[in-house]
């Protein structure tokens, strides 16, 4: 198996693996911040910010894995 099939098949694998781990991790956030402001309504403001920024920072890394492949095909990898 050559470098450009190898990457052809890991790519898509590598994909799917990133958003199912972000798609775990936002519902985990999300949950664990409903919890929390269940349970101290007065905190709901720190909490809600502090979950936003975390779900972008998650988001982030997912779309990172997104446009990674379409960098290696402009950059030439899959030639």
């Amino acid at each position: 198996m050559d470098v450009t099939t190898a990457l052809g098949i890991s790519y898509p694998i590598g994909l799917g693996l990133a958003a199912v781990g972000a798609g775990i991790g936002l519902g985990r956030a999300v949950g664990q911040a409903m919890e929390a402001m269940g349970r101290q309504p007065e905190a709901i403001g720190k909490i809600q910010i502090a979950m936003i920024i975390g779900a972008a920072f998650i988001e982030a890394l997912a779309i990172y894995a997104l446009v990674s492949p379409f960098l290696a095909k402009a950059s030439g990898i899959f030639s």
